[in-house]
């Protein structure tokens, strides 16, 4: 297949809102692949690339792009891929010139369109929504099988590339052989968020409340005496936490596949910020000293296998009741209830202890893993800001010609000027994108070929999670899940937050 045929239909994708007409795109480009293409347009059309990050920064990307384009398509998937693969593999003294030698051949060979989407795709800005539970569908169009059969054979294999093989090849019988097996991580169920407690039992009626805990997710499998520990993303780390295995080990069942949290506590009990836990599963660890510093407790909040029995179709309320027999004193603190006086004083007591807010989970409920659905909910308390818009960048897709990705800066009262928190591209409307593209142009400083650097005048409230180290910004800190709230048209520049209440609500997280 061409390279421009997956590039055609990733842009169809994009500037379409309806999901119907996004399966349909889809599923006829699914079903015209070859077989040994089927890997390379499920990461493309996914938003990355098979082999990762091939080792070369922004400044060398744009560097390597070229003055001229071709006329016309003539790249191939495969020829594309290739031509990665030799970037990424490409190591040794010299190394990064001729990766940006390799990457300008290939973009020299592509036409303005193409480019523009391999650019994208490299830098992982390719927001084309053909995300996980859309792929499904149209993995289920295009090999006309049920939808929830393919959507269960991804949540066991827990890879969409393996799932489209078997069934762009193989059809139905091709998903039979998916099945839950230890040592091959699941997705996770997700949740989506609440507004607050009165939202979250408007929605579930009596619920299983748990603390939220912003610990490092992991998944534990066990067979016989073989225990090993995934991450959230299915990646193997059994290594960085020996008090987990040693923890589950000494369980008395023979298998278990327990979904939990790890989480780094203070003497006190309450927990370290984020960060600190995730100091644990680091590129070089010195596993035993970090042990000592930053030992690690689990909280286990959901079983999905006991000893030969599959728990993942059985209720919510079921898997609760087994998980605390199998491992009673390590499950997450929970409260089932459906009174919102009781519900209010767990969220209250969570956040007393120090903890993000709470889970609020549908006792009903089988585990649907990598689905965000409504069965879990969090609930969170959320923090605002008032910060200065410091640039933007041109968005893609839906987003093509408005300004979209926003520079967000604190004001700096001590040395003047502003101190740069993140960027975010959410929360906007079609009306705001296209308000601030004209403001924002209007500000303009400067601009190069991705960015527009304006005036620090444009004030906008923005609401986030919390507040996490970050030695990318140069304030060391950045905002977590960022969202634009409204523009402050009524507040200047000079009344915008400052550094310093950015720092306090991170200090106050420690």
């Amino acid at each position: 297949m061409r390279l421009a045929d997956l590039v055609i239909a990733s842009r169809r994708v994009s500037e379409t809102r309806s999901r119907l007409e996004k399966i349909s795109v889809l599923g006829d480009l699914l079903r015209r692949l070859a077989p040994e293409e089927i890997d390379i347009a499920v990461a493309f059309l996914s938003g990355h690339l098979r082999q990762g990050r091939i080792g070369l920064g922004g400044s060398a990307i744009r560097n390597a792009m070229p003055e001229t384009a071709a006329a016309e398509p003539s790249l191939t998937l495969s020829e594309v891929d290739a031509a990665f693969e030799r970037i990424a593999g490409t190591t040794g003294s010299g190394s990064t010139a001729e990766r940006g030698r390799l990457l300008s051949g290939l973009l020299a060979r592509a036409t303005r369109e193409e480019q523009d989407f391999l650019v994208r795709l490299i830098f992982g800005e390719l927001r084309q929504g053909a995300l996980a539970g859309l792929m499904a569908e149209a993995l289920a169009a295009a090999a006309e099988v049920p939808a929830d059969e393919v959507r269960r054979a991804l949540m066991l294999a827990g890879e969409l590339p393996e799932v489209a093989r078997a069934v762009l090849t193989a059809g139905r019988p091709g998903l039979a052989r998916f099945g839950l097996q230890l040592f091959r991580p699941l997705q996770p169920m997700l949740a989506q968020p609440a507004g607050d407690v009165s939202e979250a039992l408007d929605r579930l009626g009596e619920a299983a409340l748990e603390l939220k805990l912003d610990g490092a997710r992991v998944q534990v499998h066990k067979a016989g005496d073989e225990v090993r520990v995934y991450s959230r993303r299915g990646n193997e780390v059994t290594q960085a936490v020996p008090e987990l295995v040693e923890t589950v080990q000494a369980l008395p069942a023979r298998q278990l596949l327990l979904d939990g949290e790890t989480i780094a506590l203070r003497p006190d009990g309450s927990p370290h910020p984020f960060q600190v836990t995730m100091r644990r599963f680091g590129r070089k660890l010195d596993v035993a000293r970090l042990r000592g510093e930053l030992p690690l407790t689990p909280f286990f909040f959901d079983l999905l296998h006991l000893d030969g029995q599959d728990l993942i179709d059985r209720t919510a309320g079921e898997r609760f009741a087994a998980l605390e027999e199998a491992v009673p004193g390590l499950t997450v603190p929970r409260l089932i209830t459906s009174n919102a006086e009781e519900a209010d004083a767990f969220f209250e007591e969570a956040l007393s202890r120090g903890h993000e807010g709470i889970m609020a989970k549908d006792i009903d409920s089988p585990y649907e893993a990598g689905r965000r659905g409504y069965s879990w909910l969090k609930v969170k308390p959320a923090h605002t800001l008032d910060l200065v818009i410091l640039a933007a960048e041109w968005g893609h897709g839906r987003r093509q010609g408005w300004l979209s990705n926003l520079h967000l800066g604190a004001r700096d009262p001590e040395n003047g000027g502003f101190v740069m928190l993140g960027k975010t591209f959410k929360g906007l409307t079609d009306e705001m994108l296209a308000w601030q593209t004209k403001k924002l142009q209007e500000l303009a400083l400067g601009t190069d070929s991705w960015t527009v650097y304006v005036r620090p005048e444009l004030v906008v409230e923005v609401a986030f999670s919390d507040v996490q180290e970050s030695p990318q910004y140069p304030g060391g800190m950045a905002l977590r899940f960022a969202r634009v709230k409204r523009y402050r048209e009524d507040k200047t520049a000079v009344e915008a937050d400052t550094i310093g209440t950015v720092r306090k609500i991170f200090e106050g997280q420690r």
